[in-house]
């Protein structure tokens, strides 16, 4: 299948992975290009120059296709030396940057310069025009039901997609509630290029993550994620657990005078020990809606495979007969 979003970023499949904390590592993002996708490494997770080189080179060793990093542009008092994480970007022959967070503006030149292409992240339409404004080459735009930060007007795709299609003139993925071949036959009806997935990647046999993960994914239904953080307008959707449910009687009981300092034994550094360890109860992690249409671990092979064999068929044998 060819789109725009195959052509700009010289893959096989109009499929990327999104960049995950403690699960864009080099083995899935590997997985996912050697499947004909588009990979990406989580830059923030390995945080320092050093380690992402090396996260690069391993993942350099793992596929000759195309992948990218993820870069999360954070408000932080003490930023990671993104100028440095640029810099290891473009010296590992990367040749595809996903932006998230911050506006890029500052670093597109740089990348520019590289011939790197950039996609940035965007949950509203109107931060999509200004990606397209500055010069990003794509945009990913995330929908209500997406995992992690959906940011705050709360469009789900059915609205958000046709609206970004119309006002855009550069390419742009869907990303929120994205999963199989009829996400991906829905996504390019309403004008995308193709679909960005995270929470499905993270339900794969290659996915680095602790085997409780995988099958929290897989139990779970469209109904266990929960909103939190809502009240400090860094609204982010997790899947459920006690410690996130503890959270959210926190929020209700401090009301208007919740402080990020009340919730960051929930929320602050407890990647490691879910991803890694399998710790399932230590705080809130991002996982999309579309865990309710998530019943198995395939391999990304298989799944890629399977996306794309039953999308030529819902186009070509259901669409078709309709006509």
């Amino acid at each position: 299948m060819k789109t725009k979003i195959t052509e700009l970023f010289g893959i096989e499949h109009p499929i990327v992975q999104g960049g995950m904390h403690y699960v864009g590592f080099a083995e899935l993002a590997a997985a996912v290009s050697n499947a004909g996708g588009l990979g990406i490494i989580t830059g923030l997770t390995q945080g320092t120059p050093e380690k992402l080189a090396n996260e690069i080179a391993r993942c350099r060793e793992m596929t000759d296709k195309p992948f990218g990093v993820n870069i999360t542009f954070l408000p932080t008092v003490n930023s990671p030396d993104y100028a440095g994480l640029m810099q290891v970007i473009i010296d590992g022959g990367v040749t595809v940057v996903e932006t998230a967070g911050n506006n890029p503006a500052k670093w597109l030149p740089m990348l520019k310069d590289a011939g790197i292409k950039v996609i940035h992240k965007c949950t509203a339409v109107r931060h999509a025009l200004k990606a397209q404004s500055i010069g990003c080459d794509a945009v990913s735009v995330d929908g209500f039901e997406c995992g992690g930060h959906p940011g705050e007007d709360d469009i789900p795709n059915f609205i958000l997609l046709p609206r970004a299609a119309d006002e855009l003139e550069i390419p742009f993925v869907a990303s929120g509630g994205m999963a199989d071949a009829r996400s991906l036959v829905g996504a390019l009806a309403m004008g995308a290029e193709g679909i960005n997935m995270g929470t499905r990647f993270i339900a794969t046999q290659e996915a680095p993550v602790h085997e409780n993960v995988k099958a929290a994914i897989v139990a779970a239904s469209e109904l266990d994620t929960r909103l939190v953080m809502r009240p400090l307008r860094n609204t982010e959707r997790v899947l459920t657990n006690p410690a996130v449910e503890r959270l959210l009687e926190k929020e209700k009981a401090l009301g208007a005078d919740l402080k990020f300092e009340d919730i960051i034994e929930e929320v602050a550094g407890v990647y490691p020990r879910i991803m890694s360890n399998g710790d399932m109860d230590a705080g809130a992690w991002s996982c999309g809606m579309v865990a309710g249409l998530i019943n198995d671990i395939p391999t990304v092979k298989d799944l890629i495979d399977e996306i794309m064999t039953e999308a030529d068929s819902i186009i070509n044998q259901r669409l078709t007969g309709l006509c």
